[in-house]
Protein backbone atom coordinates (compact mmCIF):
# COMPACT_ATOMS: atom_id res chain seq x y z
CA UNK A 1 0.00 0.00 0.00
CA UNK A 2 0.97 3.01 -1.30
CA UNK A 3 1.68 5.80 1.76
CA UNK A 4 -1.64 7.64 2.46
CA UNK A 5 -2.35 11.30 1.77
CA UNK A 6 -1.46 13.73 4.64
CA UNK A 7 -4.54 15.93 4.20
CA UNK A 8 -6.84 12.55 4.79
CA UNK A 9 -9.24 11.36 7.70
CA UNK A 10 -9.93 7.53 7.65
CA UNK A 11 -13.52 6.21 8.09
CA UNK A 12 -15.19 3.17 7.03
CA UNK A 13 -18.20 2.99 9.05
CA UNK A 14 -20.13 6.04 9.86
CA UNK A 15 -21.75 7.54 13.01
CA UNK A 16 -25.26 6.17 11.38
CA UNK A 17 -23.79 2.90 11.30
CA UNK A 18 -23.18 3.05 7.19
CA UNK A 19 -20.14 1.29 5.38
CA UNK A 20 -17.93 3.87 3.53
CA UNK A 21 -15.03 3.28 1.14
CA UNK A 22 -11.99 4.76 1.11
CA UNK A 23 -8.97 5.03 -1.61
CA UNK A 24 -6.31 3.75 0.70
CA UNK A 25 -7.90 2.07 3.84
CA UNK A 26 -10.42 -1.19 3.82
CA UNK A 27 -11.67 -3.84 6.07
CA UNK A 28 -12.11 -6.77 4.98
CA UNK A 29 -13.23 -8.96 8.49
CA UNK A 30 -16.81 -11.10 8.50
CA UNK A 31 -19.62 -9.83 10.69
CA UNK A 32 -18.82 -12.32 13.38
CA UNK A 33 -15.26 -10.87 13.45
CA UNK A 34 -17.22 -7.35 13.90
CA UNK A 35 -19.61 -8.99 15.98
CA UNK A 36 -16.67 -9.67 17.99
CA UNK A 37 -15.17 -6.07 18.64
CA UNK A 38 -18.67 -4.77 19.76
CA UNK A 39 -18.85 -7.25 22.58
CA UNK A 40 -15.44 -6.46 23.44
CA UNK A 41 -16.23 -2.77 23.18
CA UNK A 42 -19.36 -3.52 25.67
CA UNK A 43 -17.62 -5.44 28.00
CA UNK A 44 -14.62 -2.99 28.32
CA UNK A 45 -17.81 0.08 29.05
CA UNK A 46 -18.90 -2.06 31.31
CA UNK A 47 -15.64 -3.05 33.32
CA UNK A 48 -14.95 0.72 32.85
CA UNK A 49 -18.37 1.89 34.82
CA UNK A 50 -18.12 -1.04 37.31
CA UNK A 51 -14.74 0.38 38.29
CA UNK A 52 -15.91 4.31 38.45
CA UNK A 53 -18.25 3.11 40.58
CA UNK A 54 -16.20 1.11 43.11
CA UNK A 55 -13.66 4.54 43.21
CA UNK A 56 -16.94 6.71 43.62
CA UNK A 57 -17.91 4.20 47.08
CA UNK A 58 -14.16 4.28 48.35
CA UNK A 59 -13.06 1.05 47.51
CA UNK A 60 -10.63 2.48 44.52
CA UNK A 61 -8.16 5.28 45.23
CA UNK A 62 -8.65 6.00 41.72
CA UNK A 63 -9.61 4.96 38.16
CA UNK A 64 -8.72 6.82 34.77
CA UNK A 65 -12.27 6.32 32.68
CA UNK A 66 -12.09 5.50 29.36
CA UNK A 67 -15.46 5.88 28.26
CA UNK A 68 -15.72 6.29 24.98
CA UNK A 69 -12.73 5.48 23.56
CA UNK A 70 -13.36 1.87 23.23
CA UNK A 71 -13.08 1.37 19.84
CA UNK A 72 -9.82 2.91 19.65
CA UNK A 73 -8.54 0.74 21.91
CA UNK A 74 -10.14 -2.46 20.41
CA UNK A 75 -9.55 -2.18 16.93
CA UNK A 76 -5.66 -1.44 17.67
CA UNK A 77 -5.59 -4.04 19.89
CA UNK A 78 -6.80 -6.59 17.32
CA UNK A 79 -4.41 -5.70 14.68
CA UNK A 80 -1.58 -6.76 17.21
CA UNK A 81 0.05 -10.69 17.63
CA UNK A 82 3.06 -11.90 18.97
CA UNK A 83 5.97 -11.59 19.20
CA UNK A 84 4.29 -7.73 18.91
CA UNK A 85 4.34 -5.85 22.38
CA UNK A 86 2.15 -3.44 23.59
CA UNK A 87 2.96 -0.55 25.95
CA UNK A 88 -0.10 1.08 27.77
CA UNK A 89 -0.46 4.45 29.42
CA UNK A 90 -2.87 3.97 31.92
CA UNK A 91 -6.03 4.43 30.28
CA UNK A 92 -5.89 1.23 28.20
CA UNK A 93 -8.36 -0.96 29.99
CA UNK A 94 -9.90 -2.30 26.70
CA UNK A 95 -6.61 -3.34 25.43
CA UNK A 96 -5.85 -4.88 28.54
CA UNK A 97 -8.78 -7.30 28.43
CA UNK A 98 -8.18 -7.90 24.97
CA UNK A 99 -4.83 -9.15 25.77
CA UNK A 100 -5.75 -11.19 28.70
CA UNK A 101 -5.42 -9.11 31.65
CA UNK A 102 -7.64 -10.40 34.76
CA UNK A 103 -10.06 -7.57 35.43
CA UNK A 104 -9.91 -8.07 39.03
CA UNK A 105 -6.05 -7.99 39.13
CA UNK A 106 -6.53 -4.74 36.76
CA UNK A 107 -7.79 -3.54 39.84
CA UNK A 108 -5.00 -3.86 42.24
CA UNK A 109 -3.03 -1.16 41.22
CA UNK A 110 -6.27 1.16 41.94
CA UNK A 111 -6.77 -0.33 44.89
CA UNK A 112 -2.87 0.42 46.28
CA UNK A 113 -3.19 -3.69 46.88
CA UNK A 114 -0.37 -4.05 44.31
CA UNK A 115 1.79 -2.95 41.76
CA UNK A 116 0.82 -4.94 38.64
CA UNK A 117 0.77 -8.32 39.66
CA UNK A 118 0.00 -9.18 35.83
CA UNK A 119 3.28 -8.06 34.66
CA UNK A 120 4.76 -11.24 34.36
CA UNK A 121 1.74 -13.47 33.15
CA UNK A 122 0.49 -11.35 30.27
CA UNK A 123 2.76 -12.10 27.13
CA UNK A 124 2.88 -8.78 24.77
CA UNK A 125 2.03 -6.44 27.14
CA UNK A 126 3.88 -4.18 29.38
CA UNK A 127 2.70 -2.47 32.68
CA UNK A 128 0.65 0.58 32.97
CA UNK A 129 2.59 3.67 32.77
CA UNK A 130 1.86 6.32 34.93
CA UNK A 131 4.61 9.46 34.13
CA UNK A 132 3.07 11.03 31.09
CA UNK A 133 5.36 9.81 27.69
CA UNK A 134 7.77 7.90 29.41
CA UNK A 135 6.35 4.88 27.90
CA UNK A 136 6.67 5.89 24.43
CA UNK A 137 10.81 5.95 25.15
CA UNK A 138 10.38 1.77 26.29
CA UNK A 139 8.86 1.54 23.29
CA UNK A 140 11.35 2.59 21.25
CA UNK A 141 14.10 0.99 23.13
CA UNK A 142 12.40 -2.48 22.69
CA UNK A 143 11.45 -1.71 18.97
CA UNK A 144 15.28 -1.26 18.45
CA UNK A 145 15.78 -4.55 20.61
CA UNK A 146 13.40 -6.00 18.10
CA UNK A 147 15.60 -5.15 15.46
CA UNK A 148 18.98 -6.54 17.15
CA UNK A 149 17.41 -9.98 17.84
CA UNK A 150 16.05 -10.45 14.23
CA UNK A 151 12.72 -10.07 14.47
CA UNK A 152 11.97 -7.48 11.68
CA UNK A 153 12.41 -7.75 8.31
CA UNK A 154 11.95 -11.36 7.59
CA UNK A 155 10.38 -13.53 4.85
CA UNK A 156 8.12 -15.14 7.31
CA UNK A 157 5.91 -12.14 8.24
CA UNK A 158 4.75 -14.25 11.19
CA UNK A 159 8.46 -13.96 12.38
CA UNK A 160 8.32 -10.05 12.37
CA UNK A 161 7.30 -8.13 15.38
CA UNK A 162 6.31 -4.17 16.29
CA UNK A 163 6.17 -2.00 19.19
CA UNK A 164 2.75 -0.04 19.77
CA UNK A 165 3.08 2.42 22.42
CA UNK A 166 -0.25 4.71 23.50
CA UNK A 167 -0.47 7.99 24.62
CA UNK A 168 -2.79 10.92 24.66
CA UNK A 169 -2.88 14.32 22.80
CA UNK A 170 -1.40 15.79 25.97
CA UNK A 171 1.46 13.68 26.08
CA UNK A 172 2.56 14.89 22.45
CA UNK A 173 3.63 18.14 24.43
CA UNK A 174 6.35 16.17 26.56
CA UNK A 175 9.56 15.79 25.70
CA UNK A 176 10.02 12.18 25.90
CA UNK A 177 7.08 11.75 23.38
CA UNK A 178 9.71 14.13 20.76
CA UNK A 179 12.83 12.25 21.90
CA UNK A 180 11.10 8.70 21.24
CA UNK A 181 10.55 10.15 17.65
CA UNK A 182 13.47 11.35 17.00
CA UNK A 183 15.21 7.75 17.99
CA UNK A 184 12.33 6.16 16.05
CA UNK A 185 13.23 7.82 12.66
CA UNK A 186 17.22 7.85 13.18
CA UNK A 187 16.96 4.16 13.76
CA UNK A 188 14.39 2.93 11.58
CA UNK A 189 12.37 1.43 14.46
CA UNK A 190 9.43 -0.59 14.10
CA UNK A 191 7.26 0.89 16.49
CA UNK A 192 3.79 2.18 15.73
CA UNK A 193 3.16 5.69 18.44
CA UNK A 194 -0.64 5.35 18.63
CA UNK A 195 -2.12 8.51 19.78
CA UNK A 196 -5.41 8.55 21.08
CA UNK A 197 -6.19 12.58 20.71
CA UNK A 198 -9.71 12.50 23.32
CA UNK A 199 -9.21 16.27 22.68
CA UNK A 200 -8.63 17.17 26.46
CA UNK A 201 -5.58 17.37 28.70
CA UNK A 202 -7.04 17.32 31.65
CA UNK A 203 -8.82 20.93 31.15
CA UNK A 204 -7.18 21.73 28.39
CA UNK A 205 -7.91 21.60 24.81
CA UNK A 206 -5.75 20.33 22.13
CA UNK A 207 -6.06 23.96 20.09
CA UNK A 208 -4.19 25.33 22.85
CA UNK A 209 -1.37 22.51 22.58
CA UNK A 210 -1.31 21.70 18.72
CA UNK A 211 -1.84 24.59 15.94
CA UNK A 212 -1.39 21.64 13.53
CA UNK A 213 -3.08 18.06 13.35
CA UNK A 214 -0.84 16.11 15.32
CA UNK A 215 -0.68 13.54 12.82
CA UNK A 216 1.14 15.79 10.82
CA UNK A 217 3.76 16.25 12.96
CA UNK A 218 5.23 12.79 12.31
CA UNK A 219 6.52 14.60 8.85
CA UNK A 220 8.89 16.82 10.59
CA UNK A 221 10.44 13.74 12.13
CA UNK A 222 10.58 11.90 8.63
CA UNK A 223 7.69 9.07 9.00
CA UNK A 224 4.49 9.11 7.97
CA UNK A 225 1.09 10.00 10.31
CA UNK A 226 -2.50 9.53 10.06
CA UNK A 227 -5.74 10.85 11.43
CA UNK A 228 -8.33 7.98 12.02
CA UNK A 229 -11.52 8.22 12.82
CA UNK A 230 -10.97 6.78 16.54
CA UNK A 231 -14.67 6.14 17.38
CA UNK A 232 -14.69 3.81 13.80
CA UNK A 233 -13.23 0.39 15.08
CA UNK A 234 -13.12 -0.87 11.15
CA UNK A 235 -10.98 2.17 10.77
CA UNK A 236 -8.49 1.40 13.08
CA UNK A 237 -8.13 -1.61 13.25
CA UNK A 238 -7.64 -1.14 9.20
CA UNK A 239 -4.95 1.59 9.64
CA UNK A 240 -3.01 -0.04 12.66
CA UNK A 241 -2.92 -3.08 10.72
CA UNK A 242 -1.33 -1.14 7.86
CA UNK A 243 1.16 0.45 10.26
CA UNK A 244 2.28 -2.86 12.37
CA UNK A 245 2.57 -4.50 8.70
CA UNK A 246 5.20 -1.15 7.66
CA UNK A 247 6.96 -1.72 10.57
CA UNK A 248 7.46 -5.56 10.91
CA UNK A 249 8.63 -5.30 7.24
CA UNK A 250 11.45 -3.02 8.72
CA UNK A 251 9.75 0.04 7.32
CA UNK A 252 10.24 1.84 10.53
CA UNK A 253 8.09 3.97 12.82
CA UNK A 254 4.57 5.67 11.62
CA UNK A 255 2.02 7.86 13.86
CA UNK A 256 -1.22 7.11 14.15
CA UNK A 257 -3.88 9.91 15.72
CA UNK A 258 -6.84 8.56 16.44
CA UNK A 259 -9.38 11.30 16.39
CA UNK A 260 -11.45 10.54 19.37
CA UNK A 261 -13.34 12.24 22.65
CA UNK A 262 -12.88 11.33 26.49
CA UNK A 263 -16.52 11.09 27.44
CA UNK A 264 -16.18 10.68 30.71
CA UNK A 265 -13.51 12.72 33.77
CA UNK A 266 -9.89 12.60 33.01
CA UNK A 267 -9.89 10.80 36.21
CA UNK A 268 -12.39 10.07 39.07
CA UNK A 269 -10.56 13.42 40.97
CA UNK A 270 -11.19 15.63 37.63
CA UNK A 271 -15.11 17.74 36.94
CA UNK A 272 -14.98 18.04 33.51
CA UNK A 273 -17.86 20.19 33.60
CA UNK A 274 -15.90 23.11 34.89
CA UNK A 275 -13.86 23.44 31.99
CA UNK A 276 -16.10 21.99 28.78
CA UNK A 277 -19.26 22.46 27.56
CA UNK A 278 -22.63 19.82 27.96
CA UNK A 279 -23.23 20.68 23.80
CA UNK A 280 -19.57 20.02 22.94
CA UNK A 281 -20.42 16.77 24.94
CA UNK A 282 -23.55 16.08 23.46
CA UNK A 283 -22.15 16.61 19.86
CA UNK A 284 -19.68 13.58 20.63
CA UNK A 285 -22.21 11.30 22.10
CA UNK A 286 -23.90 11.43 19.15
CA UNK A 287 -20.65 9.79 17.59
CA UNK A 288 -20.56 6.76 20.13
CA UNK A 289 -18.21 3.69 19.03
CA UNK A 290 -20.62 1.10 20.18
CA UNK A 291 -23.31 2.58 18.87
CA UNK A 292 -22.58 2.89 15.55
CA UNK A 293 -21.49 -0.52 15.69
CA UNK A 294 -24.39 -2.15 17.15
CA UNK A 295 -26.68 -0.28 14.04
CA UNK A 296 -24.39 -1.71 11.66
CA UNK A 297 -24.79 -5.21 12.68
CA UNK A 298 -28.75 -4.94 13.71
CA UNK A 299 -29.72 -3.68 10.14
CA UNK A 300 -27.71 -6.27 8.55
CA UNK A 301 -29.31 -9.10 10.69
CA UNK A 302 -25.80 -10.01 11.21
CA UNK A 303 -26.78 -9.63 15.46
CA UNK A 304 -30.14 -10.07 16.87
CA UNK A 305 -32.17 -9.69 20.37
CA UNK A 306 -31.07 -12.79 21.26
CA UNK A 307 -27.74 -12.16 21.13
CA UNK A 308 -27.44 -8.63 22.73
CA UNK A 309 -29.48 -10.12 26.06
CA UNK A 310 -26.50 -12.86 26.05
CA UNK A 311 -24.43 -10.62 25.89
CA UNK A 312 -26.08 -8.56 28.56
CA UNK A 313 -26.09 -11.49 30.81
CA UNK A 314 -22.25 -11.62 30.06
CA UNK A 315 -21.43 -8.12 31.41
CA UNK A 316 -23.80 -8.89 34.48
CA UNK A 317 -21.29 -12.00 35.43
CA UNK A 318 -18.39 -9.76 34.72
CA UNK A 319 -19.35 -6.65 36.92
CA UNK A 320 -20.36 -9.01 39.74
CA UNK A 321 -17.07 -10.81 39.26
CA UNK A 322 -15.41 -7.62 39.72
CA UNK A 323 -17.25 -5.78 42.27
CA UNK A 324 -16.28 -9.49 44.54
CA UNK A 325 -12.86 -9.60 43.59
CA UNK A 326 -12.29 -6.03 44.34
CA UNK A 327 -13.42 -6.23 47.91
CA UNK A 328 -11.09 -9.73 48.43
CA UNK A 329 -8.29 -8.33 47.16
CA UNK A 330 -5.74 -9.11 49.59
CA UNK A 331 -3.08 -6.30 50.67
CA UNK A 332 0.64 -7.68 51.05
CA UNK A 333 2.03 -8.11 54.22
CA UNK A 334 5.09 -6.00 55.63
CA UNK A 335 7.49 -8.12 54.71
CA UNK A 336 6.74 -8.62 51.17
CA UNK A 337 6.91 -4.60 50.66
CA UNK A 338 10.56 -5.86 51.13
CA UNK A 339 10.99 -8.35 48.82
CA UNK A 340 9.08 -6.59 46.20
CA UNK A 341 11.78 -3.42 46.44
CA UNK A 342 14.84 -4.67 44.82
CA UNK A 343 16.10 -7.91 43.61
CA UNK A 344 19.71 -8.22 46.17
CA UNK A 345 18.95 -5.83 49.20
CA UNK A 346 22.31 -6.18 50.88
CA UNK A 347 22.73 -6.21 54.61
CA UNK A 348 21.41 -2.86 55.97
CA UNK A 349 18.01 -3.66 54.44
CA UNK A 350 17.66 -7.06 55.36
CA UNK A 351 18.55 -5.74 58.92
CA UNK A 352 15.70 -3.18 58.62
CA UNK A 353 13.25 -5.62 57.25
CA UNK A 354 14.08 -8.21 60.42
CA UNK A 355 13.35 -5.03 62.91
CA UNK A 356 10.44 -4.03 61.26
CA UNK A 357 8.98 -7.97 61.29
CA UNK A 358 10.07 -8.55 65.06
CA UNK A 359 8.11 -4.93 65.39
CA UNK A 360 5.18 -6.45 63.71
CA UNK A 361 5.55 -9.47 65.51
CA UNK A 362 4.80 -7.94 69.01
CA UNK A 363 1.68 -6.70 67.58
CA UNK A 364 0.44 -10.52 67.51
CA UNK A 365 -0.43 -10.90 71.36
CA UNK A 366 -2.16 -7.93 71.59
CA UNK A 367 -5.80 -8.25 72.98
CA UNK A 368 -7.35 -6.50 69.83
CA UNK A 369 -5.38 -8.23 67.17
CA UNK A 370 -7.51 -11.04 66.62
CA UNK A 371 -6.63 -11.83 62.69
CA UNK A 372 -3.55 -10.94 60.57
CA UNK A 373 -5.66 -7.75 59.01
CA UNK A 374 -6.33 -6.13 62.18
CA UNK A 375 -2.32 -7.01 62.51
CA UNK A 376 -1.55 -5.34 59.56
CA UNK A 377 -3.76 -2.27 59.72
CA UNK A 378 -2.19 -1.40 63.02
CA UNK A 379 1.77 -2.13 61.98
CA UNK A 380 0.79 0.24 58.72
CA UNK A 381 -1.18 3.16 61.43
CA UNK A 382 1.81 2.84 63.50
CA UNK A 383 3.79 4.08 60.58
Amino acid sequence: MSEPAVDDFVQLLTPDGERVQHPDFSFEGSYETIAGYLREMILARRFDSEATALQRKGELGLWPPALGQEAAQVGSASATRLPDYVFPSYREHAIALHLGVDPVEMLSTFRGTAMAPWANDVPGMHVYSFVIGTQTLHAVGYAMGLQRDGLVGNADPDANGAAVVYFGDGATSQGDVNEAFIFAASYTAPVVFFCQNNQWAISEPIALQSKIPLYRRASGFGFPGVRVDGNDVLAVHAVTSWALDRARRGKGPALIEAYTYRMGAHTTSDDPTKYRSNDETEQWRQRDPISRVQTYLQNRGAIDQAWLDALDAECEELAVRVREGCLTLREPTLEEFFDHTVIDPGEVLLEQRDEYLEYEAGFADHPDADTDDETHVQVQEAF
